[in-house]
């Protein structure tokens, strides 16, 4: 594990993946990335739920996901974080959530998905695998390939009649493990949806469409979380690190880090809403700081 006090100054150089490149290079040291501490956090009210893990500001409220029994989400007004829709939800000790403008997407941890809900009712609309927990495709890669001396492929029985709704793949069953972590932070923009993995230490910029991988960045520590947009910038937080990266995505690179002080309340969830960075720590307590310093 990497000590704060040993990140101090270190960013993370992080390339576009390319066609058939589907992995991120390691972060290596980078200088002059501007380092400042953290301004006041306040905690500006206690969760709904006990155990919040995921943030997204909306204009309708602040959405919050909990990793505690019946993995509840619930829409909150900011003022003082009473309630306007709360609903539990089909995922596994869930980290992250994102609302695409018709409908949540929720980071199931524990079963290794990326799962798109109603935003009135909870219901499950898509369940996909979390890239860098399973195996995924990326812009570009050819097609899978056969060797010439295998025998032909059976012929295909009878396509179906297509049916008006899309099936809902069941929610993959592998009992939950620390060693292998899925989603956590969860974050859209222009058809994308961007997640982080635990496991690849990544975050994976996704076609939602078509569910293949356009961007890897290499995250700089063991225990990434949040997402958060911030005009081109894209801001991360690692739990362990006790801080906040901004990538510049013109660059690929972190710009600048926000590191907590040790007495402030611990980050998992993060969102942004306009001068105000909110994250959540998973003892059950909201928070916000200045994002300007």
């Amino acid at each position: 594990m990497v000590s704060r006090r040993s990140f101090l100054g270190f960013a993370a150089g992080v390339p576009v993946a390319s066609a058939g490149r589907a992995s991120a290079q390691a972060p290596s040291p980078a200088r002059g990335v501007a380092v400042r501490r953290a301004g006041k956090v306040e905690i500006a009210f206690k969760s709904p739920t006990p155990r919040p893990n995921g943030l997204q500001a909306t204009a309708d409220g602040l959405w919050i996901i909990d990793q505690g029994p019946g993995s509840r989400a619930s829409l909150v007004r900011y003022a003082d974080g009473s309630v306007i829709k709360s609903f539990e939800t089909d995922t596994v000790r869930p980290s992250g959530i994102t609302f695409d403008g018709a409908a949540i997407w929720i980071g199931s941890t524990f079963s290794y998905e990326n799962v798109r809900c109603d935003a009135t009712t909870g219901a499950v609309l898509e369940r996909r695998p979390t890239p860098g927990c399973t195996t995924y495709a990326v812009a570009g890669d050819p097609p899978a390939r056969r060797s010439p001396l295998a025998p032909p492929p059976a012929t295909p029985a009878a396509a179906r009649p297509a049916t008006s709704a899309t099936p809902v793949a069941p929610r993959l069953t592998q009992a939950p493990h620390l060693r292998f972590q899925g989603a956590h932070g969860q974050e859209w923009r222009d058809g994308r949806l961007w997640t982080t993995s635990t496991s690849s230490r990544s975050i994976y910029e996704l076609d939602a469409a078509t569910w293949t991988v356009h961007r890897v960045l290499a995250t700089p520590g063991p225990r990434p979380h949040g997402l958060a947009f911030d005009g081109r910038f894209l801001w991360h937080n690692d739990g362990d690190l006790n801080a906040f990266f901004k990538y510049d995505l013109d660059t690929n690179r972190i710009v600048e880090t926000i590191q907590l002080a040790d007495t402030d309340p611990l980050s998992h969830g993060l969102t942004i809403q306009g001068d105000t960075l909110w994250y959540c720590d998973d003892v059950g307590v909201i928070c916000r700081m200045s994002l300007r310093g």
